[in-house]
């Protein structure tokens, strides 16, 4: 095949379709040109991910067109899963979704202009008063319960709901802005868009990747489906590839170069019922940081995905079919697969899959993310100290014990199939801990250390979580260290076989074991404590009704077998993180000084003497529990600090929250397991949360006398003052400058992780 006809065939299966079409375009007025980046500037914010209010999507022309629906994707009570609304996957073009439920927001109705023009005319009418708090009345955040008024409801919206035209609560729409697009909905709201096109470098090497996803031959095709099942919520970047140009791999009937025929299987793992091609489509729309979970293709990583899969003799006999079953466990789903090849993968990008099931794609999560602490690192295993990878006896034993639930939604079950799952996984449990008690006692080696991704720090901010290389914050309460059963079993429950869509007692299933993973990966790190400290740290983590919990759902620990690390009897994990740092100092992708001080140094070395000055002060809010620094009560999980020099450089800190709970063990009654006097402050450089919930501008020589009054801040009144001070709030006359120039600053300091940021928790404080 020629080069020529190479990059034809591609840009072909890439073009997959305009966008909905509307009338003919007038030369004054441009979909792409003029009306997407006034979207992306003021209304994806809010309207992007799948909690975005009434499901309206205005990322892409596609998104518009699609229009707004009232069923909401997150409802944890619903018996019968939903079907899934997934833009550029579940349906294409207004009148299929119009067929799904959605409606017009485009649209005129009859005399009536189109719903868009009147949501936003009520709020441009009512203009916030600059940089005050709102009205208490306008409910924001979780609990805001969205109405989404159709065409014919929107009179009794605004009677009900004065004030919240559109944008909502916010700093709205320049006269200019509004003028457009009213004159744009006037016009019929004609979009021009079209799809993403690749550039010649990237052509040839979509062609390159398909190419080796699609050989033929068993091994091969058991090897792609792996792959693809561990890539399916990528955003693929290539080396040399062009800035802001992402792509995705599917499952097509038609082959590389042919246009993609779309299989849109609720889970990547379902069955296609069709002879199926893996390929590669851009990511289409405005990027939003929520969901963009990046993952590089390069020369490199194809010869790396050769030489860990396609080397040795290792044989498929006959591939595994699809269902339940296999989607239960993939152990003995993908079992001919050599495991070191499976696990080495993981391991080479371990940040990407603890972000898959951490960070995203789920939009809401509080009911998956209260199984986490708000914050704690995470280790792995290294390949050669792990039995699963080096012992075919206990891998055959193991891998039956291995099957994870969700598999079987009938709420009448939950209680059963919840027992049977637990049992098998303390059966595993009970082997692991019989097994590794014969082996050499752990020590430095056990630790994976192959690259930056081998320390980990994730932070939860309620409902939603982060993670980042390297090992931020104070020492945490808790330590996970990850073996290859635990990583592949935490992806498959939370990434490949998570359903958004489905029903409470799937959601119900997903959560319960996710507990155990959390266990599991506990009581992994406590085999490198001495073992006469085991038994604390574990009561520690499990306090109150945790006991309970312990005694009732988990296999007992090992607090025998002896470690192999010197470690300080008086605090022998804060003694373990310190030599863990100093070991591995070349992996720590990013020291911390202004949460662990070094000495009476609490800043970062050669950065502007400002900066160090206003990190040396912020250091003082740092790892302070909240009943000596009362000001944490007042503060949301998630704040920006835009620090400012008088040289007009700017740098954002993170200042996260972490709330204390006696034990994060059950899915129910978290307010009544929190300690709020054990709260502490983690900043650090960088946008830390997809979801920033304030922001503060403070001129870098200004930042003592914020700490001062940060310190001071011992109820709401004095709080207040610190935020009508150096608070950014919605009504503020240059927010979205300020709100945007967070991710900026992400595109200067790591440029292929930016994205919109979601101001659905954007605090009226």
């Amino acid at each position: 095949m020629s080069y020529r006809v190479v990059i034809g065939s591609v840009l072909l299966l890439l073009s997959w379709g305009a966008m909905a079409q509307g009338p003919a375009i007038s030369p004054a007025l441009s979909y792409t040109r003029d009306i997407q980046p006034i979207f992306t500037e003021k209304c994806v914010a809010c309207h992007a991910c799948y909690d975005s209010a009434c499901q309206l999507n205005l990322g892409s022309g596609e998104g518009a067109a699609r229009g707004a629906s009232k069923t909401p994707v997150y409802d944890g009570e619903r018996t019968q899963a939903a079907a899934p609304t997934r833009l550029f996957y579940d349906a294409f073009g207004k009148r299929a979704w119009q067929q799904k439920g959605f409606y017009s927001v485009l649209d005129a109705q009859g005399s009536q202009a189109a719903l868009m023009a009147r949501m936003l005319e009520f709020g441009h009418q009512a203009p916030l008063q600059p940089n005050a708090k709102l009205p208490d009345d306008i409910v924001l955040g979780l609990n805001r319960e969205n109405m989404c008024a159709m065409p014919a409801e929107f009179d009794a919206y605004a009677s009900s709901h004065p004030k919240q035209g559109m944008p909502l609560a916010v700093t709205g729409l320049t006269d200019q802005q509004y003028q457009t697009l009213q004159r744009w909905l006037a016009s019929g709201a004609p979009i021009d868009e079209q799809g993403l096109v690749p550039s010649a470098s990237e052509a040839l090497q979509v062609v390159q990747w398909e190419n080796l996803l699609n050989a033929p031959g068993a091994r091969q095709s058991l090897v792609a489906r792996w792959l693809f099942e561990h890539l399916f919520l990528a955003h693929i970047y290539f080396k040399d590839g062009e800035p802001g140009h992402f792509f995705q791999w599917v499952r097509s009937r038609t082959p590389t170069g042919q246009p993609i025929d779309l299989i849109n299987t609720r889970r990547p793992d379902d069955d296609p019922g069709t002879v199926v091609y893996y390929r590669l489509w851009p990511v289409q729309g405005v990027i939003v940081h929520k969901t963009h979970i990046t993952y590089p293709l390069s020369p490199a990583k194809m010869a790396r995905v050769k030489s860990l899969f396609y080397s040795g003799n290792w044989q498929v006999d006959a591939l595994p079919g699809y269902g339940p079953l296999h989607r239960a466990n993939p152990f003995a789903t993908f079992e001919a697969i050599p495991a070191q090849a499976r696990y080495q993968f993981m391991l080479d990008n371990a940040e990407y899959f603890v972000r898959t099931f951490i960070r995203g794609p789920v939009c809401r999560g509080q009911i998956a993310t209260d199984v986490i602490r708000d914050n704690f690192w995470a280790l792995f295993q290294a390949p050669e100290h792990d039995l699963y990878i080096t012992d075919p006896n206990f891998r055959g034993q193991a891998t039956p014990l291995l099957a994870m639930p969700g598999q079987n939604d009938d709420v009448g079950s939950v209680l059963s199939l919840w027992h049977d799952y637990r049992d098998k996984r303390n059966e595993y449990d009970a082997l692991r801990r019989d097994s590794y008690a014969e082996l050499p006692a752990p020590s430095w080696s056990t630790l994976w250390a192959g690259n930056d991704n081998a320390l980990l720090s994730i932070f939860r901010h309620f409902d939603s979580a982060a993670v980042t290389k390297g090992l931020i914050g104070d020492v945490p309460q808790t330590i996970w260290l990850f073996d290859y059963p635990l990583l592949e079993r935490t992806y498959y429950q939370l990434a490949v076989n998570f359903d958004v869509f489905g029903n409470v007692s799937h959601q119900a299933q997903t959560r319960l074991y996710f507990d155990l993973i959390r266990n599991g990966a506990e009581q992994n790190f406590l085999r490198l404590m001495p073992a006469d400290s085991r038994d604390g740290y574990l009561d520690d983590w499990y306090q109150s009704s945790g006991q309970f919990k312990m005694w009732m759902d988990y296999e007992a620990i090992d607090d025998d077998k002896p470690t192999a690390l010197k470690l300080d009897a008086r605090d022998p994990k804060r003694d373990f993180a310190m030599q863990l740092i100093a070991r591995y100092g070349e992996l720590n992708a990013k020291p911390d000084p202004i949460n662990r001080c070094d000495n009476a140094y609490c800043s970062r070395p050669n950065i502007d003497p400002a900066l160090q000055n206003a990190e040396q002060a912020l250091s003082r809010l740092a790892s302070r529990p909240a009943a000596g620094l009362k000001v944490i009560e007042q503060l949301p999980e998630a704040t920006l600090l835009r620090v400012e020099t008088a040289n007009g450089q700017r740098v954002v800190y993170s200042l996260l929250r972490n709330r204390a709970h006696s034990n994060v063990a059950f899915m129910l009654g978290e307010s009544l397991r929190y300690q709020p006097g054990l709260d502490t402050l983690t900043i650090f450089p960088g946008v830390l949360s997809s979801y920033p919930n304030f922001i503060f501008n403070i001129p870098a020589d200004q930042v003592p006398a914020f700490v001062d009054a940060m310190e001071n801040a011992k109820d709401a009144n004095r709080f207040e003052k610190i935020v009508e001070r150096w608070g950014i709030r919605r009504s503020h006359p240059q927010f979205w400058q300020y709100f945007h120039d967070l991710s900026r600053y992400i595109h200067e300091t790591e440029p292929v992780e930016e994205g919109v940021l979601d101001m659905n928790r954007y605090e009226n404080l």
